[in-house]
């Protein structure tokens, strides 16, 4: 059986997965409570890592030398910054970016960094199952493509265009890409899943705020059919 770890960075993005597994234990490692569930024959650890690079680092690296899962997941929400983005649609990360890692003193473009480069990218399995699972979900409109992550909730339109113009980033959120590089590093497959709950545009908080639940609800229905799949070819 499968062990896969996945991370919030909010209670509100966990708690709609739940909805889905029945948890059998509840426990503490360093103050953070983890879930243990069951689906389809994946054994699911749910972690609220809490919001930030930091955070989702520290959470992640605990989950692995912890709980020695299999795969990792990090699912929530976002911030379109491409034009072709909809609040509710999904976002696959295709590629992870630091957009606020800025060593350009040193001669390097922005989000380099060192031993890592500027972009992670997934395993390709995990790609390419979630791919052939949200296509066939009637109600999720998604597309591949590049997640920048900051330290930054961004609500600049001329910032969200400057991330989306240097990086060709379609959305913006605050923990995916600490998430890659700590998996990377410790040779974990992983991906980095999220769902557009707001456009940045000097107002955008309020349709955050709006949109929060629903975009929960449309990733936590998409993640829960890419469990039953993982599942699945574990079986086969």
């Amino acid at each position: 059986m499968k062990r896969v770890g996945i991370i919030f960075a909010m209670e509100e993005e966990l708690n709609e997965l739940k909805k889905y597994l029945k948890i059998e234990k509840e426990y503490k490692i360093f103050e953070l409570t983890f879930y243990e569930g069951i689906i389809n024959n994946v054994e699911c650890i749910l972690v609220e890592s809490g919001v930030g690079k930091v955070n989702a680092a520290r959470t992640t690296q605990i989950l692995i030398d912890n709980i020695k899962v299999d795969y990792i997941f990090n699912i929530g929400v976002a911030g379109g910054v491409d034009e072709s983005l909809k609040v509710g649609d999904i976002v696959l990360g295709e590629k992870l970016v630091q957009h606020d890692f800025d060593i350009t003193a040193f001669n390097h473009e922005k989000g380099y960094i060192p031993k890592v480069g500027v972009y992670i990218e997934p395993d390709i399995y995990l790609l390419t199952l979630a791919d052939s699972v949200f296509k066939n979900i009637d109600s999720v409109n998604y597309k591949r493509g590049i997640i920048a992550s900051g330290d930054i909730f961004c609500t600049e339109l001329k910032m969200s265009k400057k991330i989306n113009t240097k990086f060709k980033a379609l959305c913006v959120e605050m923990e995916g890409a600490s998430i890659a590089q700590v998996c990377y590093l410790s040779h974990i497959p992983f991906l980095i899943i999220r769902s557009i709950s707001d456009v940045p545009n000097n107002d955008n908080v309020v349709t955050y705020e709006e949109f929060l639940k629903s975009s929960c609800e449309i990733i936590a229905l998409a993640m829960s059919k890419l469990l039953i799949k993982l599942g699945e070819d574990d079986i086969v």
